[in-house]
């Protein structure tokens, strides 16, 4: 809808990770150089860390992009929380490798039969797993077995992990020593600061052939990076709802007080959709309610009955009294 409004070719801030609008900043660059070293020396894992929505998927989206596919065969899987033989399914699937009905070691013999043949006619084999953290400690050591495969004293498979922070925890374990030892790579992927946060905005912006339209006055970018935090898929997300915003009020001037009005909104959607809800409860749990219920009116009752009685005992020891100050009897 916007797009075509302020006559953009594409939607510059679409949440799904695409090559055509990475953006070099510092730490994607550095990340960038890693990358190219680990995949230069052909050997262990690489591993790339950061928040959620920091940039990690489209890091390696660039750097498939610069390569010669037809030297590579990748493979790219997101994980859940998987046992080691369910990892090694996947790994197949990812490749194409047949996989049904088949053990744990025929499976394993399988994945690197491939692995060598492919090496052999002059290809390199890569596996990238995204969401790492997910990994238990099974998994990651199938993983480290397959990084075992190797021809002519080269690793014919190399792995590419990507994960959030935490996956940097899971990687100090005791457990993984022999893992940690084949880690050729490793970069945490930090936020944008405030002036690559308005260089990220204009970048895609430019991707998607903007002429200066809607004009972003000076006020807006400070505050677009503040309610964002300087995370990419962040500026993304309030981004696309502000050229929305501009389009539904038909502007072409967007300012801080628009900024302020999306981030606000989307800031109670999220509260809406994460807020608990009432939970239902059994029918066992309301006959105890209303028991309590009942027990608690009675006993209300049977307290005012006693106030009652003690009340007219109250206002005749009253009356009593009075007379005998007034010199009568009772």
């Amino acid at each position: 809808m916007y797009a075509e409004f302020y006559g953009l070719t594409a939607q510059p801030f679409q949440l799904t990770p695409d090559a055509r609008f990475f953006f070099e900043s510092t730490v994607h660059r550095q990340a960038m150089a890693y990358l190219v070293y680990g995949l230069h020396h052909a050997e262990g894992f690489i591993i790339i860390t950061g928040e959620v929505g920091a940039g990690k998927t489209i890091l390696v989206e660039n750097l498939l992009s610069t390569i010669d596919r037809s030297s590579f065969i990748t493979a790219k899987i997101v994980t859940t929380q998987l046992a080691g033989d369910d990892l090694l399914h996947l790994v197949a699937a990812g490749f194409g490798i047949a996989k049904e009905g088949l053990a744990k070691g025929p499976l394993l013999q399988r994945i690197s039969d491939f692995a060598l043949a492919q090496h052999r006619n002059g290809k390199r084999v890569l596996l990238i797993v995204d969401e790492a953290q997910n990994l238990s400690f099974e998994a990651l050591e199938e993983l480290r077995m397959l990084s075992n495969i190797f021809f002519d004293r080269t690793m014919a498979l190399q792995s590419f992990l990507l994960g959030q922070p935490q996956f940097r925890a899971t990687l100090g374990s005791p457990r993984l020593e022999q893992l940690r030892q084949r880690v050729t790579a490793a970069y945490h992927l930090g936020p944008l600061g405030e002036g690559e946060s308005r260089a990220y905005v204009e970048h895609r912006l430019r991707r998607a052939d903007w002429k200066g339209d809607p004009h972003f006055s000076e006020d807006c970018f400070p505050l677009i990076h503040q309610r964002t935090g300087g995370v990419p898929r962040q500026i993304n997300t309030l981004c696309s709802r502000l050229l929305l915003f501009g389009f539904l009020g038909e502007l072409h001037t967007l300012t801080a007080h628009a900024v302020e009005k999306v981030a606000n909104d989307l800031r109670e959607e999220i509260a809406l959709v994460t807020a608990p809800s009432a939970v239902a409860e059994s029918p066992a749990e309301l006959v105890g309610r209303e028991e309590a219920l009942s027990q608690l009116t009675r006993r209300l009752g049977v307290l005012e009955d006693s106030v009652h009685r003690h009340g007219r005992v109250i206002k005749r020891a009253i009356e009593i009294a009075a007379s005998y100050l007034q010199g009568e009897r009772p």
